[in-house]
């Protein structure tokens, strides 16, 4: 179960030989957010993660549900989803040239047991130099207002990415090896979650 509407979340996971069911978490993030005596950029990470999973846990027993949240942090601070493309431009004219650490947090709850997993992934990301022109475009594509940072390494903005010091799924917005460590925490192999062509 992936409490996430990101499709590239989902992706990360198909590709990976499993096939989810997705329920949205429809955490009031910003309430989550101001909530924490400690609203460092992993901690808000790791606790958006956190509530995303357990808002679904309670309506699917006998499931295992996995819960994401990320952030860029640039300077120290939090940089999430932009609110218009003005503020990711304003991001973009921030970050060119420049590295910033994108946070993953990650959390996994088995309903049957109610024993749950949690940690948080970081990667570098180095960013590149768009020209005024390739900006625009890619602000014309919309998918910097759908993704944290304003960016992704999958997609229209990967061209921009110069390069990255980590786990790339960490910056799609899932990371595989943590996910494969967390599922070990409660018992689980990933392997017994592949849908191979045996299982269709």
């Amino acid at each position: 179960m992936l409490a996430s509407a990101s499709p590239a979340r989902l992706a990360t996971l198909r590709a990976a030989g499993m096939d989810p069911r997705v329920v949205v978490s429809g955490v009031d993030e910003d309430a989550v957010a101001a909530a924490l005596p400690d609203p460092s950029p992993s901690n808000v990470c790791h606790a958006l993660a956190e509530a995303k999973a357990r808002a679904v846990a309670g309506s699917v027993p006998g499931a295992l549900v996995v819960g994401c949240d990320s952030i860029l942090e640039l300077d120290g601070e939090i940089h999430g989803k932009p609110a218009s493309a003005a503020d990711a431009r304003e991001r973009w004219g921030r970050m060119a040239g420049r590295s910033g650490t994108l946070l993953t947090g990650h959390c996994v709850i088995d309903t049957a047991t109610g024993r749950e997993a949690a940690g948080v992934a970081a990667t570098t990301v180095r960013f590149g130099r768009p020209t005024d022109a390739e900006l625009d475009a890619y602000l014309e594509t919309g998918e910097p207002l759908r993704v944290a940072g304003a960016f992704t390494i999958d997609g229209f903005g990967g061209p921009f990415v110069d390069s990255i010091d980590g786990d790339p799924h960490t910056v799609v917005g899932l990371s595989l090896p943590l996910l494969r460590r967390l599922l070990a925490d409660l018992g689980v192999g990933i392997t017994e979650l592949w849908v191979t062509g045996t299982d269709a």
